[in-house]
């Protein structure tokens, strides 16, 4: 054995600081920048807080409005209408001008509702997860529903840990196995009959009725309002009685775990992060913090600069280079945002006015092709984030639904199919409920195939019941 240099060839992906900045930041949400950019503040001496400029807008057709049109800036009373008044969404980024304020709001955050990701990653920091794990944990979090479910494929949670991790199934079900034994139990399911079963898990085994039920949950739990106690009984072969305890044990469980922790009060407000209006016949883009301070450089220290000390000057040299990156990405993000939802109104304005009946199927793929942008950059540009149009707020994620083909040649989203079917179903008559069956022919005659399954299917996602339980319930 004797020691040798060997040289080898490869490529491998480097992420610089400031790329890694630039995509923590795109996929902040608005309330999450505006703490990211308080604590910018308090930790950087060389960022100052700016006063508020003119909202700067374009046309969804990506050209800059001209000193004419109306559409360049606008003042106080040529915004768009949502943005006036004493009940204005918008909200103030930073420090109130009155700094006796401030216990006040450091107040109000301790005072806010604890989320349940906030007490599932309150829980993960507490585990001896490694650092790997506990960012596939953080994602997994995320991507949890208000209900406590997990109902993104692993396909696009991969795809959302790229490029930092790039990760398989196998390590996403195992840290995915941790987080199920979070509390609330039954927390991180997949599916009604995996949160039941996570939830009997811990039950003794001496329990009534616990074995059965387990069994229920893993087989039909999902056809028991079509056949029935004695249809359980025949399938699972077992009398009557002990089905009956076992149901009774599983209607003590919660269907929706994630509701006991986070319930938002009645009063509580999304913070849109766009904003959507048409004008003179055009539909406007901009972003909804438009008016809020900026960030800007400390001229005091950065001028401090020459007449400094080696150390301290270059301690402040650092600060402001990292102060420049701030407001570079902070600038590129909101371009790229405007840049995904000028694309998503282009492709989706029916939907802003007709509504979701008119939304057409539309993937990331399409719009990072004409954005020029990679689908997990798009990905990252929409999650979390809402915008404000003239039918509401709504999520970007909502604009994008998938599709099947309908008999003119074009495609029928998804989302737009639901929307035919509840309308369907609301004016129906309550002692004769329709069928799935009678659902599709009526969509089918519409031009609209879809077979009986997909009715169902997308029946089931809407939360609506059966013909036969909606014929009982009236």
């Amino acid at each position: 054995m004797k020691p040798r240099l060997q040289t080898s060839m490869g490529q491998q992906l480097v992420l610089t600081p400031q790329l890694r900045q630039a995509i923590h930041l795109l996929q902040l949400s608005a309330l999450e920048l505006d703490a990211e950019l308080a604590e910018a503040v308090e930790t950087n001496p060389l960022l100052d807080w700016a006063e508020p400029e003119p909202i700067r807008t374009g046309s969804a057709d990506g050209e800059s409005p001209s000193e004419g049109d109306g559409g360049d800036t606008f003042g106080a009373d040529d915004a768009p209408p949502w943005t006036r008044g004493e009940d204005a969404w918008q909200q103030r980024v930073g420090p109130s001008s009155d700094g006796d304020e401030d216990d006040g709001d450091a107040a109000d955050r301790i005072a806010e509702p604890q989320t349940l990701q906030d007490h599932l990653q309150w829980q993960l920091h507490l585990t001896h997860l490694s650092p790997r794990d506990r960012r596939i944990g953080l994602t997994l979090i995320d991507a949890i529903d208000d209900d406590g479910y997990l109902r993104e494929p692993f396909a696009a949670l991969r795809e959302a840990l790229v490029p930092d991790l790039v990760v398989t199934d196998e390590e996403l079900l195992m840290v995915l196995h941790q987080l199920q034994r979070f509390d609330p139990a039954g927390v991180g399911a997949r599916s009604l009959g995996e949160c039941l079963s996570l939830q009997l898990g811990p039950l003794p085994d001496e329990t009534p009725g616990r074995s059965l039920a387990l069994r229920i949950t893993e087989g039909p739990i999902d056809r028991l309002p079509k056949i029935g106690i004695d249809g359980v009984a025949t399938e699972l072969q077992c009398p009557v009685e002990d089905v009956s305890l076992a149901l009774q044990l599983l209607r003590s469980l919660d269907p929706r775990p994630g509701a006991q922790i986070g319930s938002l009060p009645a009063d509580t407000y999304i913070t849109p992060d766009c904003v959507i209006w048409r004008q003179h016949g055009v539909w406007r883009v901009a972003l909804a913090n438009g008016r809020a301070p900026r960030l800007t450089i400390h001229r005091g220290y950065e001028q401090m600069i020459g007449s400094a000390g080696t150390s301290d000057a270059g301690y402040l040299r650092g600060r402001l280079q990292e102060a420049r990156w701030l407001l570079r990405n902070i600038e590129a993000r909101g371009e790229t945002l405007i840049k995904v939802v000028r694309c998503l109104v282009r492709q989706q304005s029916g939907f802003l006015e007709f509504g979701a009946q008119a939304l057409r199927p539309l993937t990331l793929r399409e719009v990072a092709s004409e954005v020029g942008l990679h689908e997990s950059t798009v990905s990252r540009a929409i999650s979390r984030k809402y915008v404000r149009t003239p039918r509401g707020t709504v999520a970007l994620r909502s604009f994008f639904a998938s599709g099947i083909d309908s008999e003119g040649g074009g495609e029928t989203s998804s989302i737009a199919i639901q929307t035919m079917l509840r309308r369907l179903i609301d004016a129906e008559n309550p002692r004769k409920p329709l069928s799935d069956a009678r659902l599709a022919d009526t969509l089918k005659a519409a031009g609209v195939p879809v077979a009986r399954r997909t009715v169902a299917k997308y029946r089931e996602a809407m939360g609506i019941a059966s013909s036969q339980e909606r014929v009982r319930l009236a």
